[in-house]
């Protein structure tokens, strides 16, 4: 198993101890004798100088990707990027956002800073970082006011370094030739969706279609005491070929702003 295989099946071990959902989806799409292939992956940080997005990609850079587009989130105050494998596209991409740290209050900026204060210097560089979870210790007082402002906030807060979702590559799917059908599918086996924005985020004509679950609750561990909370969720994307006949590798920022809001407690 090469290097990027061993990180993201660290990555999915961890994301479906939390996620059940997510593995018994994927256990559904093979039991239809599908082999499931994962588009790309998702990771929340905020925008401190040591958990900036430089520093949490450089385990991926390590292992050769390369950072491609950049995205804006203004509404949420968050900023992203998205990485590629140029030397194998059948990596998944990785796409990472971060918080806007300075564009909130005070209240919750002195939060975020007790939060980074926590992690040593050095520790976003470690090889098993991006899966260690959350490295600090959080009141649920503070998540709450987290949550206030930011609802990406208190779940970067909660759950630290991990897979925000995975996402089944519709284009490597042999029985499902499209996304309703996908998503009927889904709907059928009783799991629920975010439909911020509509069901299916993005056009053939924006060359992605997006959708995903919503992330089930779990009973998390605070530091003063256990609450249910949203974790994480399941996407599926269908991407068109460009004029070049190459399929479109990039991602909607206005369509990801909706994918965001399926770990919305609402």
């Amino acid at each position: 198993m090469s290097g990027v295989e061993t990180l993201f099946n660290n990555l999915w071990l961890q994301y479906t101890a939390i996620n059940p959902q997510a593995e018994a989806i994927h256990q559904l799409l093979t039991e239809r004798g599908e082999t499931v292939v994962n588009d790309h992956i998702a990771i929340r940080t905020f925008n401190t100088q040591k958990l900036g997005i430089d520093s949490i990609a450089q385990v991926f850079v390590d292992l050769g990707y390369v950072k491609k587009d950049a995205y804006d989130f203004s509404s949420k105050k968050l900023n992203a990027f998205h990485y590629e494998h140029p030397e194998n596209p059948n990596h998944p991409k990785v796409f990472i956002s971060e918080l806007q740290v300075e564009a909130f209050s005070e209240e919750v900026q002195e939060i975020i800073k007790k939060l980074d204060d926590q992690v040593d210097v050095t520790a976003p560089f470690e090889s098993d970082f991006i899966y260690s979870g959350r490295p600090w210790e959080l009141t649920f007082d503070d998540y709450i006011r987290l949550l206030q402002e930011s609802e990406y906030a208190a779940w970067t807060a909660a759950f630290g370094y991990r897979a925000n979702h995975f996402t089944v590559s519709i284009n490597h799917l042999t029985t499902f030739f499209d996304i309703e059908s996908l998503n009927d599918f889904i709907l059928n086996n009783d799991f629920a969706m975010n439909e911020s924005g509509g069901l299916i985020k993005g056009t053939p004509e924006q060359l992605l279609e997006q959708s995903s679950t919503m992330a089930p609750l779990v009973n998390l561990a605070f530091s003063d005491a256990n609450h249910l909370v949203p974790s994480c969720f399941y996407e599926f994307a269908k991407r068109y070929p460009m004029d070049s006949g190459r399929l479109y590798q990039g991602f909607i920022a206005a369509s990801a702003d909706k994918i965001f809001e399926s770990t919305d407690a609402k």
